[in-house]
C-alpha cells in the first residue's frame, strides 16, 4: 500500500548494493503492476531451522519486459513504449519500499539508452540490466526464435554512454549476456563479459534456456577467474527460469549474488485466471470457483482500503463536519415588520429562525455551528454556537462572510444561508453524499413564474433529461453546467436553495480557486464587476469553468426561504399544523 511505504528514491536507489555488499544472495521476484508488486513486496515466510527463527522474503523487485508486455497483452519485442514501461515502474515504486530491477530490453540506441537511465535513477530504481541483442529484440526463452547478438564493441559504447549521465554511484548499469541464448558458446560469452566490464558494466547477468545448470555453473566458475584477473569484483546475476532444480545455496555457493525469478508471478495469475473463467462457464453460477480465488478482504488488506476504512471510522468518532451559516447582509424586504433584528432572529412559531435551522442540524448530529454576523451583530444569540463578525459586510458578499470562516473548512464543511428552513432528511441526504462539492438544489421552479422582486440563484443542468424516453436519474449525473443570478429563467433547470457540502478536498478547491482570482484577476469576472463582488455563485460557476465538477441533490419540496412578509406568516402556519415542512 502506498501509505505504507513512503520510500524517496534517493533512499530506495542505494538498497541493492547495499545488500550487495552485506555478501548475502540477493533474491528477487518479478512484478507487472501494482498488486503483484505489493506482493513480491511483503512476501514472507517463517520457520525454525536448529532451534532458530528463519525468515525469507524477496530482497528486491523484478520489473520484467515479458511480463509488463504480457499484462498489457502484448508479445515482448520491444513493442511497449518505454513510457509506457515507465508508468509501470513508478505504480510499482509507488505501493513498494524495496529496490527494483529493470529489464532494459536491448536499452534501444545509445541515446534513447542515456534518457533511460536517466528517468530510472531519478524514479529510484536501483539497476538495469540491458542485453547484448540487436533492436527490437526477440525474448531469449521461445524456442525456434533467431536471436541476433550486438556487436559486442558497440554494446559496450553503449554502457559507457550510460554510465557518463549516471548522476549518483547507487545507480547500477548490468550487462546480460545472450551468447548461451545464441548458441555460440562460453568463450563468446567470457569475452563479451571482459568488453562490457571494462567498459564500465557494474555486473554480468548470464542467460540460459538449458533445463540443465551445467553451463551456467561453468560459467561463473570462468567469470569469477576473470574478475581475479581484472582485479575487480562485480556481482554475476541469474535467472533460473529453466534449470529451475538447481536451489539458491549451490547458486551463491557458485559466486552468483543475485538471482531473479522473473516471471513466476504472472504466469500463475494467468494460468489462475484461466482456470476460473472455465470453472464459472462449467458451473454456470461462480460457487465452484472461490477456493480458487483469494477472499475480497484479502484484496481489501492488500491494497489498503481496511486501513482507510479504520481510519474513517476514527474520523467520525472523533471529528464533526463544520456547519458555516452565513447572516451578516441585511434584510431590506422584510425589514420593516422585524425592524433592527437581523433576519435570522425572526421568530417562527416560537423559536427563532436560527434556532429551528441548529435544531435541524443537531438532529442529523452536526453541532460544529458557525455563524458570521454583521448587521445589528450584537442582537444575535444562540447557545452552542460560535460567532464571527463580518465589519465589513456592506462592501462583500455572503461569500467574504463565509470566507472568514475559513478555518472551519480544514475537513470539509456545509454552508447553510441564514434565511432557510429545511426539512431534517434533507441534510440526512446530503450528508450521505460522496461527491467533493454538493449543492442542493430545487427543481419545481420549471414549473412556476419568476416572483417579482426575488433574487433567484439559477441552476442549469449539464445533463438535461429528454422528454421522449424513460428518465432514470443516476446521482453521478447530476452536475451543474451554470449557476447564477442572471441566468434566462426559462432555460434554468433548478434553483439553488443555499445549503451546499464540500469535502475536504472540495473545500481545498474551493480555497485555492477564491485565492487564484483574488491574487491574478481584475475587472468584470462572472456576473461580478470585480472580485471584491464576487458572489458564492460566482465563484461555484468559475470552478465549473475551471472543470471541476459541482454536483447536486435534486430536491422538490421540504424547504422554505424567509423573504417576504408573507414568508413568515406561512412558516408560522406551517410549523404550527406540522412539526415538518411540506412545502416550498
Amino acid at each position: 500500500m502506498t501509505l505504507h511505504n513512503k520510500t524517496l528514491p534517493e533512499h530506495r536507489r542505494g538498497k541493492l548494493k547495499a545488500l550487495l555488499a552485506e555478501g548475502k544472495l540477493v533474491r528477487v521476484l518479478e512484478a507487472h503492476n501494482g498488486l503483484s508488486g505489493i506482493v513480491a513486496d511483503q512476501a514472507r515466510i517463517e520457520g525454525t531451522a536448529n532451534g532458530k527463527i528463519l525468515i525469507r522474503e524477496f530482497d528486491a523487485i523484478w520489473e520484467s519486459s515479458l511480463t509488463d508486455s504480457a499484462a498489457k497483452g502484448h508479445p515482448d519485442i520491444e513493442v511497449i513504449s518505454f513510457d509506457s514501461r515507465l508508468h509501470t515502474i513508478n505504480e510499482i515504486l509507488a505501493v513498494t519500499g524495496k529496490p527494483m530491477i529493470v529489464d532494459g530490453d536491448t536499452g534501444g540506441d545509445p541515446s534513447a539508452f542515456e534518457y533511460t537511465v536517466s528517468k530510472l535513477e531519478r524514479a529510484g530504481v536501483s539497476a538495469v540490466i540491458i542485453e547484448d541483442k540487436v533492436f527490437p529484440k526477440r525474448n531469449s526463452l521461445e524456442p525456434g526464435t533467431t536471436q541476433t547478438l550486438e556487436d559486442s564493441e558497440i554494446f559496450a559504447a553503449k554502457i559507457k554512454r550510460g554510465k557518463q549521465v549516471q548522476m549518483t554511484t547507487d545507480f547500477m548499469i548490468i550487462a546480460r549476456l545472450e551468447s548461451l541464448i545464441a548458441g555460440v558458446g562460453l568463450d563468446d560469452a567470457l569475452n563479451r563479459a571482459r568488453i562490457y566490464l571494462q567498459a564500465g558494466a557494474d555486473g554480468i547477468m548470464i542467460h540460459s534456456k538449458s533445463k540443465e545448470s551445467n553451463e551456467i555453473l561453468e560459467f561463473a566458475k570462468r567469470y569469477r577467474s576473470l574478475l581475479n584477473e581484472l582485479e575487480t569484483d562485480r556481482p554475476l546475476v541469474c535467472v533460473p527460469t529453466t534449470y529451475n532444480f538447481i536451489v539458491e545455496d549451490q547458486l551463491h555457493k557458485a559466486g552468483f549474488s543475485i538471482v531473479i525469478y522473473a516471471n513466476h508471478l504472472l504466469r500463475s495469475a494467468y494460468k489462475a485466471m484461466v482456470e476460473t473463467a472455465k470453472t464459472i462457464l462449467s458451473n454456470q453460477r461462480s460457487f465452484e470457483a472461490d477456493p480458487l480465488c483469494a477472499p475480497v478482504r484479502d484484496i481489501f488488506e492488500a491494497v489498503g482500503f481496511l486501513d482507510i476504512k479504520k481510519k474513517d471510522q476514527q474520523e467520525k468518532s472523533s471529528t464533526n463536519i463544520a456547519v458555516i451559516i452565513p447572516a451578516a447582509g441585511e434584510a431590506p424586504d422584510i425589514q420593516k415588520k422585524i425592524g433592527d433584528l437581523p433576519k435570522a432572529m425572526v421568530e417562527v412559531a416560537g423559536q427563532t429562525l436560527l434556532a429551528r435551522q441548529v435544531q435541524a442540524l443537531n438532529v442529523n448530529h452536526l453541532n460544529d455551528i458557525t455563524v458570521v454576523t454583521g448587521f445589528s451583530h450584537q442582537k444575535m444569540r444562540g447557545e452552542g454556537l460560535t460567532f464571527l463578525q463580518n465589519k465589513d459586510y456592506k462592501e462583500g458578499s455572503e461569500l467574504h462572510s463565509i470566507l472568514l470562516a475559513r478555518d472551519k473548512m480544514r475537513n470539509g464543511f456545509l454552508m447553510l444561508y441564514s434565511d432557510i428552513l429545511v426539512e431534517n432528511p434533507i441534510f440526512s441526504q446530503l450528508l450521505a453524499c460522496q461527491e467533493d462539492i454538493v449543492l442542493v438544489v430545487d427543481n419545481s421552479i420549471q414549473f412556476l413564474e419568476p416572483v417579482a422582486g426575488k433574487i433567484v440563484d439559477y441552476v442549469i443542468s449539464r445533463n438535461k433529461k429528454h422528454r421522449l424516453r424513460r428518465n432514470i436519474s443516476f446521482a453521478h449525473q447530476n452536475t451543474v453546467a451554470k449557476i447564477g443570478k442572471r441566468l434566462d429563467p426559462a432555460l434554468s433547470t433548478h434553483e439553488f436553495i443555499g445549503l451546499a457540502k464540500f469535502s475536504k478536498t472540495g473545500a481545498e478547491h474551493f480555497l485555492e480557486t477564491y485565492e487564484d482570482c483574488a491574487k491574478n484577476f481584475e475587472g468584470k469576472i462572472q456576473e461580478a464587476q470585480d472580485v471584491s463582488q464576487f458572489r458564492l455563485t460566482d465563484l461555484l460557476q468559475e470552478m465549473i469553468d475551471r472543470g471541476f465538477n459541482v454536483h447536486y441533490l435534486e430536491i422538490h419540496k421540504g424547504w422554505l426561504e424567509i423573504h417576504f412578509p408573507e414568508d413568515i406568516r406561512l412558516a408560522n402556519d406551517l410549523y404550527q399544523n406540522s412539526t415538518k415542512l411540506s412545502t416550498h
